[in-house]
């Protein structure tokens, strides 16, 4: 899951047997009570439910508007309907992002312009089952009354400030946890999982806020004392003010093992250097 901690994003895999409705549960148990209830994207699928009362639920748009879409070439003009109707929504929500409007200019901006659009749609879905002019039981039907069934939750962008339209962000931070996915095979107990689950936490919340990822990794270990002390104080994006410039941290170290003499220093500061080149370019 992707966790929004201001404007920046911290980016959570946990390996296991548990459904995510279940590790979502765990973690809204340690939230402090007095914060508002967060906002929670997912694809409507019973095992995402969690402690409803504690979160505000949003369903991906993109997945209700891929149910009509997969099925345009059979139903043209009752799927054109609509798809006509949300592609003008996420051409507002576009619009919204590139004018950098703040969650509360963008809510009133959805309200303003995309609300009628998806009132009308929400009337024409329900002429359609009403008038029985779709058959009920049909993959149309089925993609109709799904989402009517979830319309409030589809529809929280222009009645909660900062509700997403879509689940795309999460499903890309995704595409990592298959790979490291497909490695588990390999994994010799459940707690490899976990510290996979656990370095692989770091490395994709450092590619999300532009860190080096094996810099920071190397400073979390460095400084292992000060973060135990402040865990808060060395997140990715706010760690670097602390640290040395890493041509520094080399120098120095380098240094250290040309006094001890170490016979293979010229070998491992190349290979060090090799390794930074290539993290660096990945």
């Amino acid at each position: 899951m992707v966790v929004k901690v201001g404007e920046q994003r911290i980016c959570l895999y946990d390996s296991g047997r548990a459904h995510a409705g279940d590790n979502r549960k765990a973690l809204l148990s340690q939230r402090q009570a007095e914060r508002a209830k967060p906002l929670v994207m997912s694809e409507a699928l019973s095992h995402n439910e969690a402690d409803e009362t504690r979160l505000s639920r949003c369903h991906c748009l993109a997945h209700g508007r891929r149910q009509c879409s997969d099925l345009e070439d059979v139903f043209p003009q009752e799927c054109q309907v609509v798809l006509a109707a949300l592609k003008q929504v996420f051409d507002h929500d576009e619009h919204a992002r590139n004018e950098q409007l703040s969650s509360k200019a963008r809510l009133a901006y959805h309200q303003d312009s995309s609300r009628p659009i998806m009132d009308a749609l929400k009337k024409w879905l329900d002429t359609q089952r009403d008038d029985r002019l779709v058959e009920p039981n049909s993959a149309l039907g089925k993609a109709m009354t799904s989402m009517q069934g979830h319309w409030e939750t589809l529809t929280r962008f222009f009645s909660v400030s900062g509700a997403p339209l879509d689940n795309t962000r999460v499903e890309r931070a995704l595409k990592r946890f298959i790979r490291q996915r497909k490695n588990s095979l390999l994994y010799a107990t459940e707690h490899s999982a976990y510290i996979a689950s656990v370095l692989t936490s770091l490395i994709a919340t450092c590619l999300h806020a532009g860190v080096n990822a094996l810099e920071s990794l190397v400073a979390l270990q460095e400084h292992r004392a000060e973060v135990c002390a402040d865990p808060a104080a060395w997140l990715p994006w706010t760690s670097q003010a602390r640290l040395a410039p890493p041509s520094t941290m080399r120098r120095q170290s380098g240094a250290l093992w040309a006094r001890s003499g170490s016979p293979c220093h010229r070998t491992l500061m190349r290979s060090r250097a090799d390794r930074g080149t290539r993290a660096s370019v990945v």
